[in-house]
């Protein structure tokens, strides 16, 4: 055990080492991870942290400004310095694992290029023991297939040295957690944004690395390797914690969502919005799109147990955009949040949604392609079909926006009555999207993640070759619209006016 906690020690001093001599953007590439931790887990205030190997705190730093200091991390380090202490931290030296940790468990436990051939075996388990039933771990690991790192090896080997690190592969890793007992286990390639790095090129590499980390073959020589599991039982209740922050968002929220065939996710989804969000919501709107299976059943048992419930049933023909419209027409709260039945797992985010609209904005957007989103498992397709598409329409219509045409928007309800929405079907979401942009609102952007849906989720309905004529035939219309009907598209300056002389009382 001796050998294997100074490996964890060494492990922890090279990488250091390397970050601070080597690495430019630091800072912003701890940020990223530290977004990813939080949104792969869903982290919800008072849930405990562990950080092993947090050599001098760098990314320590970060979980605390991610978790708004509303969670206790522990962070052990097996060098011979401690960091400088920060608030609700708890910072540990060790020399033992479990060590000073004995008897103690975790809900989350995450590090920073510490699994080595040496130890790896031994490390998850005595991870295992720290977790609590259902707790997660987030590992970020040095990816040996990465054709740079290769060539520094070489380099090295050259000159008579040698990369002191045994590094795992992904398959390697994944077979390895798989025997300590994990289950829900992914190893995803992550990050290709690394050396040789430029200022200038850390722009263009992370708009890219999104894409690569998606695609086929390539994605095998990203940087590093990003390792999730869970320790058994698989489905746990959430804590019942309120994520309500904002007095002028209490009873102000209608949400809409549009509703076939997803008998399976409307309980879990209801159930953990009241619970989160139960002091801003004014009412749920669930609008059942002629599903085929139990969902209007569903629905009419959720009205009885929840009295905000506003059910609406649709006649053919069907259409997510057919919904969406008939549900904005009944909402009447100040803001009207709309969300897909599959969101549940999104929920801790909308706290990130309702804090930029308590600034004041119009319209806020939850992105799925903002720098600090996630996104894992990704339609390779769908990420081109939605960065062309975007790429285009900041052209044509010379507007800066990075995701406008995700189903989890946030809009005041005056802004939703103006909007002149046409499309049937998904394409609606990018009149939803583009339409605000265009008339003068003041739109904004949060980052999310996107996880592939698992089988207990259900099945997307959306196809990219049937819908996708849609998303041109709205871009089209809004360029034609921009060029010969200008002053058409700036209702939002009457509304800011009425808004200001309403912040200072009657009239």
């Amino acid at each position: 055990m001796a050998d294997s906690v100074s490996v964890l020690g060494l492990r922890e001093r090279l990488r250091d080492e390397y970050w601070q001599k080597h690495d430019p953007i630091l800072a912003d590439r701890l940020m990223w991870r530290a977004q990813s931790f939080r949104h792969l887990v869903h982290l919800l205030p008072g849930q405990s942290i562990l950080e092993l190997g947090c050599g001098q705190g760098f990314f320590t730093e970060q979980l605390v400004e991610v978790s708004r200091g509303e969670n206790p991390i522990t962070a052990v380090t097996f060098s011979a310095d401690l960091p400088v202490a920060l608030e609700t931290v708890e910072y540990m030296q060790s020399a033992a694992l479990p060590g000073n940790l004995e008897g103690r468990q975790f809900d989350y436990v995450v590090a920073m290029d510490v699994l080595d051939k040496e130890n790896c075996s031994w490390l998850l388990q005595q991870v295992y023991g720290l977790l609590k039933p259902g707790g997660q771990i987030i590992f970020y690991e040095s990816n040996p297939w990465n054709v740079f790192l290769q060539g520094k090896r070489a380099l090295l080997r050259l000159f008579g040295k040698a990369d002191q690190r045994r590094l795992l592969n992904r398959t390697e890793l994944f077979e390895m957690i798989s025997e300590i007992g994990f289950i829900r286990i992914f190893a995803a390639f992550n990050d290709f944004v690394f050396a040789p790095l430029t200022p200038r090129g850390v722009w263009l590499l992370r708009n890219l690395s999104i894409m690569l980390e998606n695609l086929a073959f390539v994605r095998t020589l990203a940087g590093s390797i990003l390792l999730h599991a869970q320790k058994p039982p698989k489905n746990l209740p959430l804590p019942e914690v309120s994520l309500c922050d904002h007095a002028e968002l209490k009873q102000a929220v209608s949400v809409v969502v549009p509703c076939h065939n997803e008998e399976m996710n409307l309980e879990p989804l209801v159930r953990q919005i009241v619970s989160f969000y139960g002091d801003y919501l004014f009412e749920i709107i669930l609008v059942d799109d002629n599903s085929r299976d139990n969902t209007r059943g569903v629905i009419e048992q959720l009205t009885f147990q929840y009295p905000i419930i506003k059910p609406v049933f649709r006649t053919p023909p069907n259409g997510v955009g057919r919904a969406l419209m008939d549900g904005y027409k009944v909402a009447r709260g100040k803001y009207v949040l709309s969300m897909d039945c599959d969101f549940q797992h999104l929920l801790p985010e909308l706290r990130d949604i309702f804090d930029e609209a308590a600034t004041g904005c119009d319209v806020v957007i939850g992105s799925r392609f903002s720098r600090h989103s996630v996104l894992l498992n990704y339609p390779f397709q769908k990420i081109v079909a939605n960065r062309g598409f975007h790429s285009l329409a900041r052209v044509l219509l010379g507007r800066r926006f990075r995701d406008l045409t995700n189903n989890l928007k946030l809009m005041r309800r005056e802004v939703v009555e103006k909007l002149e929405l046409t499309q049937p079907g998904f394409a609606i979401n990018a009149e939803t999207g583009l339409l605000p942009v265009m008339m003068g609102y003041d739109v904004r952007e949060v980052p999310i993640s996107w996880i592939n849906r698992t089988p207990d989720m259900g099945v997307s309905s959306f196809k990219l070759v049937k819908v996708g004529g849609g998303y041109w035939q709205v871009l089209l219309r809004l360029w034609l619209k921009s060029l010969f009907r200008k002053k058409a598209y700036y209702p939002a300056t009457e509304f800011r006016r009425f808004r200001k002389l309403e912040s200072f009382g009657p009239v």
